[in-house]
């Protein structure tokens, strides 16, 4: 985290300069992006969107209040990886609980009744990512983002008890959309420059889109409830998948705290044409089924904090935004639906609020960058065409893995009925191992990603995935730092430069590069970036050299990798690292596959996917990627 770079500042550096503050009792009649929706994918969006002190963020919750008691709770080791984008990750690890193991149980063969451990996995497979699958609260996991919001630059602050009645695109003016909205039983209107819907699975824009949610359900139902219980289970406190021979299934996931646990309890079949059966549970049956489920072990439930009864089944929404299938080529969408306002799905898998946060890290950085200038409003139309893919892809393996999780055990003396061995759980929970863990998240070739041509330059940085970080030393202080770990939720964009070395250990390729990036009037940073902002406003690069640290001093960098910010010029130091690691261990161009020979260019978009691997020489291929939708400005100083 840097800081005092405009000068010193008493207090915490996490609360920063007010360039617009927050007045709780009067809705403005006019904003830039309206946020309808405190939701994980809100959240996000409220967070990123409010470091940008000069746009302003309307953010409505149609509860009185602020969640309480959350109802998801996985965070994939990606969302960790997000978070630290946003400098919360430390957060995120002090108080969830760290998912290590995962364990399997199914009927022991010598007595059905009762169940045994037949064996246990890494729940995260090795060298995936840094950070470990964790259980957090969904209420605090906004609570942090909210909090953060509510300490940058715009001051952003949901307003609670407002509710969005309709929202429709006029076309009119410099605030098309307008909002209706009720406050205290009365109704105004607001207008704004885009509109985005995180407001659920009932969404109300999305109802006012006229875009339905398309998909089955499954017929079956499932419990979940957050249990305070005294147990002989001895995998009480490890992620467990149990299988029991005619008790029906649960998945066990143990809660941040120590004491507390969840169980996604298999409640079986349901009557499609009786529409009020799920509202006839109780928690009574809830809890013996699960006793019934996990015998010959006890289960005494104490306190039930929270739970509910949902039925299994997947839906997808046909589009994200306001733009029909015939929309003109050069039209531009204006209103957006994110999370389970267009997607919804079982909870099992653990991808829900995942995927939603990510919708919105995506739709984020664009809606900041068009509303800065800083792009062509045809940015926008990527949001809807990468992120209804990826939606799909959930539901697929949503409907693979409930299926697999609702599925009885084989019975040996009943082969002809079919079922799954634990064996077979664990294969496809293994096989769905990048996609719990938050991984299963590839762009293709688009405005945004390019071809894999060069993708033997850097090999372990694949084209469309995130960029996954590893550790290099820091020239200037001998830090060691996850290179990714530099990247933070602030819309602009990397270029991680790594050096070639050639027979006499220099780096031809690399020098040239910097110098075009820095000098040549076709550099991105000269043709992007405006006039008067720190060099660094809109492209963040970073280089890498090979070797020691002590091989290369401050005063041997190139001006770029030092550049002087600021109002006083003051030296960014944090730019230049050295590839060998002052304590030891894999560099990173073998851990990543970086040519060592030909060196490397990693074009990374801001919300950490990798849309590039150039040549160093490949700078006409980074020129004309980014005008392709990038805002000619007037060339910095």
């Amino acid at each position: 985290m840097q800081y005092y770079l405009n000068g010193f500042r008493t207090g915490s550096p996490d609360i920063q300069p007010a360039q617009r503050e927050h007045d709780p009792e009067v809705l403005p009649a006019q904003v830039d992006v309206l946020i309808a929706g405190t939701g994980p994918a809100g959240a996000i969006l409220t967070a990123q969107l409010a470091e940008f002190g000069d746009l302003h963020t309307l953010v409505i919750e149609k509860n009185g209040e602020p969640l309480l008691m959350g109802h998801a709770d996985g965070v994939a080791c990606r969302t960790v990886e997000m978070f630290n984008a946003f400098g919360l990750a430390d957060r995120l690890l002090r108080e969830g609980y760290s998912v290590n193991e995962t364990v399997f149980w199914g009927p022991d063969a010598k007595d059905r009744s009762q169940i045994t451990r037949n064996s246990r996995v890494k729940d995260v497979a090795e060298g995936l990512s840094e950070y470990p699958h964790l259980i957090v609260n969904q209420a605090r996991l906004q609570d942090f983002l909210f909090e953060k919001a509510s300490k940058s630059p715009s001051r952003t602050a949901p307003y609670y008890g407002v509710e969005l009645i309709s929202v429709e695109n006029t076309n009119d003016g410099d605030y098309p959309v307008v909002a209706t909205v009720r406050r205290n039983g009365e109704e105004q209107q607001i207008r704004a420059k885009y509109v985005v819907g995180t407001d659920g699975a009932r969404s109300a824009v999305r109802r006012s889109l006229g875009i339905k949610l398309e998909g089955d359900a499954r017929n079956h139902a499932w419990c979940v409830m957050d249990i305070l219980a005294t147990t002989d289970f001895p995998d009480i406190r490890v992620k467990a998948a149990i299988q029991s021979a005619d008790g029906g299934n649960i998945l066990l996931i143990p809660r941040e705290g120590g004491y507390m646990v969840r169980m996604y309890v298999d409640m079986g079949n349901l009557d499609p044409a009786d529409r009020e059966a799920r509202s006839r549970f109780t928690s009574d049956q809830l809890i013996a089924t699960a006793q019934r489920i996990i015998h010959p072990y006890s289960l005494d439930v104490k306190e039930i904090a929270w739970w509910s009864v949902y039925e299994v089944g997947q839906r997808v929404a046909a589009r994200f935004d306001d733009l029909d299938a015939d929309a003109a080529p050069d039209a531009s969408p204006r209103i957006f639906i994110a999370g389970d306002a267009c997607h919804t799905h079982s909870a099992k898998a653990g991808q829900g609020m995942n995927v939603s946060m990510q919708d919105t890290f995506n739709l984020g950085w664009k809606l900041a960058a068009v509303l800065q200038g800083r792009a062509h409003s045809s940015l926008l139309r990527t949001y809807s065409e990468e992120r209804q893919a990826i939606a799909q892809e959930l539901i697929d393996f949503d409907t693979r893995w409930s299926k697999t999780m609702s599925t009885a055990p084989k019975d040996p003396g009943n082969p002809e009925a079919g079922g799954l061995d634990p064996d077979q759980v664990q294969e496809q929970f293994q096989r769905g191992g990048q996609f719990t863990a938050g991984f299963g998240t590839r762009y293709t070739p688009s405005l945004l990603t390019g071809g894999t041509q060069h993708q033997h330059l850097a090999s372990g940085f694949p084209v469309g995935e995130r960029f996954h970080s590893a550790d290099a030393t820091r020239i200037a202080d001998a830090q060691r730092i996850g290179l990714g770990h530099t990247a933070q939720a602030d819309g602009r964009w990397r270029l991680y430069a790594f050096a070639d070395r050639d027979a006499q250990g220099c780096s031809p390729n690399y020098d040239a590069l910097i110098q075009f990036l820095g000098q040549d009037p076709e550099s991105p940073l000269r043709r992007f970036t405006p006039a008067g902002a720190d060099v660094d406003a809109v492209f963040d690069l970073r280089g890498v050299h090979q070797g020691s640290h002590t091989e290369t001093t401050v005063a041997d960098l190139p001006a770029l990798l030092v550049p002087a910010k600021g109002k006083y010029g003051l030296r960014d130091y944090e730019k230049a690292f050295a590839s060998q690691l002052v304590d030891g261990g894999e560099e990173i161009y073998e851990a990543r596959g970086i040519d060592r020979a030909a060196g490397a260019l990693v074009v990374v978009r801001p919300d950490q996917y990798v849309s590039m691997v150039l040549p160093l020489d490949g700078t006409a291929a980074l020129t004309e990627f980014f005008a392709q939708f990038m805002a000619e400005t007037v060339v910095a100083a």
